[in-house]
């Protein structure tokens, strides 16, 4: 504020824009060297071309270390390890990677968040383990993911919902699904009201009571999918073989993680509307605890 008064006082003006235009390509560097990664070379163990994950259906398994590289972030040292087979989830369509820890009989690592890079599934760690070539017990922390879980599968009711309520108009345009929240961003051309909040909330409550088992259709071809009526992001790229998940009348493109029965959401509360863009709103909202 203090530069942009310099910028417009009559005295000096020609050298007070010198100075500011100084000082705010100091700040652009500043900034550069707080966010500069460097990465090393990944230092291979063992060669394995197919990383599974299995993180569907379990939340631990056994894990060795196939590959392993350091990373720099903000002159902070990191590690990136991948596994052979991994129950983290990493983050992806809108989800949050999970966290957790490996451990063997000598030592324990945490999982600070899981990513994918170049269609590796990365754990990223602040340690290596001591011995590297251990086999390790890969545990997901139940919580957060549980929570990420109930959240995500909340979307899709979300989603559900607003069309019932608002329209066929209302496509999904983003959204976040972390443990303690989700955000969901829609075409709407005008705010909600509170009526429409409330029954938008009423209706995924309703879904939830009726407690809807999951039903779940794996490797199915792209062209199926659109022949069951399965909601797809629209300029979205798909695989020939998608994932799809129905709850009822819910029918969704989607690769995260979902509740075996719409019960375990618990309960569903939105607490924020607004609009982020010409013809884009966003809801926020909680559920269960």
């Amino acid at each position: 504020l203090d530069l942009t008064s310099l910028i417009l006082s009559e005295n000096n003006l020609g050298l007070d824009i010198e100075v500011f235009n100084q000082e705010m390509e100091k700040q652009k560097n500043r900034s550069r060297k707080a966010t500069k990664v460097v990465a090393g070379d990944w230092i291979t163990l063992f060669e394995d071309d197919i990383e599974e994950f299995v993180g569907y259906s379990r939340l631990e398994c056994e894990v060795k270390i196939s590959k392993y590289r350091q990373v720099t972030i903000k002159d902070k040292d990191f590690y990136q390890l991948v596994f052979n087979l991994t129950p983290f989830y990493p983050e992806g369509g809108g989800q949050v990677g999970d966290i957790g820890i490996i451990e063997s009989f000598n030592e324990t690592i945490e999982i600070l968040d899981t990513k994918t890079e170049n269609k590796l599934i990365i754990h990223i760690t602040e340690k290596l383990p001591k011995n590297i070539d251990d086999t390790f017990l890969a545990k997901v922390d139940k919580t957060t993911r549980l929570a990420s879980t109930s959240n995500h599968s909340a979307t899709h009711l979300l989603h559900h919902a607003l069309r019932e309520e608002l329209g066929s108009h209302v496509e999904q345009k983003g959204s976040l699904v972390s443990p303690d929240h989700l955000r969901f961003d829609f075409t709407h051309f005008s705010k909600l009201s509170d009526d429409e909040i409330k029954n938008i909330e009423k209706k995924v409550n309703q879904m939830i009571t009726k407690n809807i088992s999951l039903e779940e259709y794996n490797n199915t071809p792209l062209s199926e999918a659109k022949k069951m009526g399965a909601i797809m992001l629209f300029g979205e790229k798909y695989a020939d073989a998608v994932r799809v998940i129905k709850f009822d009348e819910s029918l969704e493109l989607c690769g995260g993680t979902h509740v075996k029965s719409t019960e375990e959401i618990a309960a569903f509360k939105i607490v924020s509307e607004g609009s982020i863009s010409a013809g884009i709103r966003r809801i926020e909202a909680i559920t269960g605890d």
